[in-house]
């Protein structure tokens, strides 16, 4: 009964469908731009670092940023609203209340997910065909790629979901969200070279990028395997979880 009253929330509440939209336009859009680009450069990009499946997923890195706005609204509107009240009442036990938002959650995001990395993959591959740069499904590690795509944008949506649930505050929880997301992805280039051989691994985006590419980073040999990878960057997330649902529990509404 929870889960459905979550799910009646979210599918309610008309952000909901902007958001996701607007996810799956964007990450298809910049992932056709991204092939488009490689098609207009002909065989200069041919080459051992040339991943086509991570080229036609490129849109994954603003489509981060906008699953974060949901993840961080399905929470933080209810505080906004004053209907957490009415919904602790009605469920009085927390944990399933919590429970149930991010299981309904990360569902919705993964199956959006899915949708937009498999419609950029194929739409990606048809344009980089044209110049025989393109890639199947059935070859190494590229249905590992797209999928773990999905995935990606399913825990970067959690992450924001317990930073929500932590801070309670929309604008803060966003904010907290890109700061973690694209903010020490881009301050990273500006350590000294010996510095980022360490702490690249780490970042959360440079990590959990991994599961969404077929060859190793090129330049890059320090950094994690995919599955590795994506278990360092869902470790962030089961953090921000953990974190917010022992102030879920421990405080009032």
């Amino acid at each position: 009964g929870t889960l459905r009253s979550e799910f009646t929330k979210i599918r309610s509440v008309r952000s909901t469908y902007w958001t996701l939209i607007a996810l799956v336009v964007v990450t298809i859009g910049i992932g056709t731009l991204a092939c488009v680009g490689a098609v207009s450069h002909g065989g200069a990009v041919r080459g051992p670092g040339f991943d086509a499946t991570q080229r036609s997923l490129a849109g994954l890195i603003l489509g981060q940023l906008i699953i974060t706005v949901l993840g961080a609204l399905t929470i933080t509107s209810e505080y906004s609203t004053g209907m957490i009240r009415s919904s602790l009442t009605v469920q009085p036990r927390r944990g399933t209340l919590l429970a149930a938002k991010g299981v309904v959650f990360a569902l919705v995001s993964l199956i959006t997910g899915l949708v937009a990395t498999f419609v950029s993959f194929f739409i990606g591959q048809a344009i980089l065909s044209s110049k025989h740069l393109n890639v199947s499904l059935g070859d190494p590690n590229v249905l590992r790629a797209v999928i773990g795509g999905a995935l990606f944008l399913a825990v970067c949506g959690m992450l924001a979901f317990g930073l929500g649930t932590l801070l309670r505050h929309t604008a803060g929880a966003i904010t907290a969200s890109i700061g973690l997301l694209f903010v020490l992805f881009v301050l990273i280039n500006f350590l000294p070279s010996n510095w980022q051989d360490h702490v690249d691994k780490w970042i959360p985006f440079n990590a959990g990028s991994q599961i969404w590419s077929t060859i190793p980073s090129t330049g890059q040999p320090s950094m994690f395997s995919p599955w590795t990878g994506f278990a360092v960057f869902t470790a962030y997330a089961v953090i921000a979880i953990i974190a917010g649902a022992f102030v879920f529990l421990k405080r009032d509404a």
